[in-house]
């Protein structure tokens, strides 16, 4: 088994789903969670999570964290000796992210999204960046947090870019995939 398939077994999207949305967790496709956000299809969560390649030890940015379920997978990834911030606008959201993880992984939190504030610059840099909201573009207010080193998978315009930060600036590559994510605000 690959660490991906270790994480999916360890945190199964059925935890972080509303009671009436469990009967579907087993479905590849978005789920609602209610407050205009969705729980996204297994299918891209992996694929997002294989390009952002978090490894232990990261400080990772989990941004749009909705029910905590991408948050607890990077969590699992970067295992006790990392760290996850996970970021959400709705507080009923971060609400649910925390209680969905509730006495687990200690090493991953989650916060509610400063008004006007994108990311957690605070905290900044970060090893790792996920984005799973498309604002059209990809946001130099986030590729401003990235770690020399670090790598941020974002959906832009909905195609899906890899951003890689190295000593001397920054490279974005489209992956040539389409995705609908819900809108970054």
């Amino acid at each position: 088994m690959t660490r991906l398939d270790d994480a999916f077994a360890a945190l199964p999207r059925v935890d972080f789903l509303p009671p009436d949305q469990r009967p579907f967790a087993g479905r590849d496709h978005p789920l609602p969670i209610g407050y205009g956000a969705t729980n996204s299809q297994p299918w891209t969560v992996r694929y997002m999570l294989r390009l952002l390649d978090a490894r232990p030890g990261d400080r990772v940015l989990d941004v749009g964290s909705g029910s905590g379920w991408t948050s607890a997978l990077l969590g699992h990834l970067v295992g006790p000796s990392g760290s996850v911030l996970g970021v959400d606008v709705v507080p009923e959201l971060v609400e649910m992210g925390r209680a969905n993880l509730a006495g687990r992984l200690g090493w991953v939190r989650f916060e509610r999204a400063r008004p006007g504030v994108l990311g957690w610059p605070d905290a900044a840099p970060f090893d790792r960046i996920l984005v799973s909201a498309d604002g059209g573009r990809v946001p130099p207010e986030l590729e401003g947090q990235l770690a020399t080193g670090g790598r941020m998978v974002v959906p832009a315009g909905h195609a899906m870019v890899v951003v890689d930060r190295t000593a001397t600036g920054l490279t974005r590559t489209p992956t040539g995939d389409l995705f609908t994510f819900v809108p970054l605000l």
